[in-house]
């Protein structure tokens, strides 16, 4: 794994790179197919493969989940451990055995549906951290204010940079999407700071272009590929026609993508 994690780190000295989420094997291969250099699992995408609501996947499901994508895959793979669990340092090391070269916690608190004291998270940051440290992982810490309606961008910063204080690599306000708010990040992290692709927020170029170094997906491919699922079925229960093969992999990409192993 020293290989895997040390080229995971590298990703983030310089440059701008896209880190697509897949949500079971065979969105890993075929990501990693069309040359994407990392990936990173999405709680919400394998909660769905799972069949649950995310928040609900529970940490050996999240740990075999790991270990099947990283036997499948050969670049490395960045975990969403949500707030890993309740141990945080145990979390780490079965992380770390199933094959994760990086892992990210957040600080929002399903249990509590809220987020938690500046003061409570990053001690649990620091406990990753040192976690963290023991394997060569790169830990990323996650400002969730913008995902439940803590829209105080002074707060997200004042915990970016504690967290980053506490020993994170890599900083993460999911749901940022105005480029001046973006930027105040990148400026006062002190870290590489990762970036949400979402709607209305600026297009990877333009991210690159704020000094962003890493753009994740989090559940988006997941539910574009539920959607399309979706409106395939439909077609069939309705016209009961088959225009959606239009869009399906070709011979050639399946083989790219699923042809090894």
């Amino acid at each position: 794994m020293t290989d895997l994690r040390d080229r995971f780190r590298a990703l983030h000295v310089s440059g701008t790179f896209v880190m697509p989420n897949p949500w079971d094997t065979g969105s890993a291969r075929l990501l990693e197919s069309l040359g994407f250099p990392a990936l990173a699992t999405t709680s919400s995408g394998l909660a769905a493969a799972l069949g649950k609501l995310d928040q609900r996947v529970t940490l050996d499901e999240l740990v075999a989940h790991v270990a099947a994508v990283t036997a499948a895959v050969g670049v490395p793979l960045n975990v969403d451990a949500e707030r890993c669990f309740d141990d945080v340092a145990a979390t780490v090391d079965a992380l770390a055995a199933a094959g994760a070269a990086g892992i990210s916690i957040e600080d929002y608190d399903p249990g509590a549906g809220r987020v938690e004291t500046r003061d409570d998270a990053v001690a649990r940051v620091a406990a990753a951290a040192s976690a963290c440290a023991r394997h060569g992982i790169v830990l990323t810490a996650r400002a969730e204010n913008h995902l439940y309606g803590h829209d105080d961008l002074d707060d997200t910063v004042a915990r970016l940079r504690a967290y980053r204080e506490a020993g994170a690599d890599v900083l993460y306000a999911p749901g940022l999407r105005a480029p001046e708010d973006i930027a105040r990040v990148v400026a006062a992290a002190g870290g590489p700071v990762n970036v949400l692709a979402t709607s209305g927020a600026p297009s990877v170029p333009e991210l690159a272009a704020l000094g962003v170094r890493r753009v994740s997906t989090g559940g988006a491919l997941a539910w574009a590929a539920y959607g399309a699922a979706r409106t395939a079925a439909r077609e069939l229960l309705g016209p009961g026609t088959t225009t959606f093969r239009a869009g399906s992999l070709t011979d050639a990409e399946i083989e790219a993508a699923f042809g090894r192993g």
